[in-house]
């Protein structure tokens, strides 16, 4: 854990590169309570994760929500990017639960051995299948709708989005994936190309066991490209957005993209849609942004906030 907290500020300034840490800080923190006249509230609740440690995870519901009055909400479960904590990953909500009637978990996470740089590991994606039922007994007058119930991520968040498709299909009515990685191999050797990347490298070596040329399996254990075959078949009406821009997850084409395809030539009925921009890395996944349309597609905002149509490829 020391390694953890002495690298922590270098995925930090990574984040702050890519606008992910900063921007979203600032354009959604007078949406969370604390404000005055906020129309979201944020419960703070904590859970076991798979190693017996306790983490946080931070729920948003419409203000107006609580014991008294508690109808059915869908629920959308979001794990957060490398290096970013779930207060800030529950920033780039801004207004929209309220403005949907949905509800949003945030879970802090835990991998094979670090916290915030999970990557896929197999408890953390089993932690993330057991939100609404964390989340129901923590908030007990929480009504969750079992029918429907999302995930959104972004970034190292995607990746985990991808992976709980994979391999958690009935308890998904939808995912959207921003700006993912997809085969971890690949990612693994582009670390070296940003900032701190071999620091980086460093914590990936500490939370898979070692380089790919060690324990290729673990590195594919946590890629989506690995399981493809279960995403293409999974029934699991799926959105991957990527960027062609992106400096932080590099050459999306071979990334999401490449899922993308890989989906299509298994199951060329595969319900998946792509959209594909120029923006700064994970920059869509935002209140303010493109975030509202991919809630929009799955019904989870009003209907003019879907203004694509399903399946297929979009450049927007």
């Amino acid at each position: 854990m020391r390694r953890e907290r002495a690298l922590r500020g270098v995925a930090a300034f990574v984040a702050i590169i890519c606008g992910l840490c900063a921007s979203a800080t600032a354009a959604a923190r007078a949406d969370l309570p604390g404000g005055g006249g906020s129309p979201v509230r944020l419960w703070t609740i904590h859970y076991r994760a798979h190693d017996g440690r306790l983490r946080p995870a931070y729920v948003l519901l419409p203000s107006w929500y609580g014991p008294e009055l508690n109808p059915p909400l869908p629920l959308i479960i979001s794990p957060h990017g490398r290096g970013v904590d779930a207060l800030v990953n529950a920033r780039v909500w801004g207004r929209l639960p309220a403005l949907g009637r949905f509800a949003v978990v945030n879970p802090e996470g835990q991998g094979r051995r670090l916290e915030l740089y999970s990557w896929g590991n197999t408890g953390q994606i089993a932690d993330l299948a057991r939100m609404p039922t964390i989340v129901h007994r923590a908030l007990p007058w929480l009504r969750i709708d079992p029918h429907r119930i999302y995930a959104f991520g972004g970034s190292m968040g995607g990746q985990e989005t991808l992976l709980l498709v994979a391999h958690h299909p009935r308890l998904l009515a939808g995912a959207a994936a921003f700006d993912a990685p997809t085969n971890m191999i690949v990612r693994y050797r582009d670390f070296a190309a940003l900032p701190y990347g071999h620091e980086i490298q460093e914590l990936a070596r500490d939370e898979i066991g070692g380089p790919p040329r060690r324990d290729r399996r673990a590195y594919l254990a946590r890629s989506p490209l690995d399981v493809a075959r279960k995403i293409a078949f999974s029934g699991v009406p799926l959105q991957l957005w990527w960027s062609r821009a992106d400096r932080v997850v590099v050459d999306q084409a071979r990334q999401s993209g490449l899922l993308f395809r890989e989906i299509k030539r298994l199951n060329p009925d595969a319900n998946v849609t792509e959209f594909v921009g120029d923006w700064a890395h994970t920059a869509e996944m935002r209140a303010s942004s493109r975030l509202p349309i991919a809630l929009g597609l799955f019904g989870l905002l009003p209907a003019n906030y879907a203004r694509y149509g399903a399946r297929g490829s979009q450049t927007i």
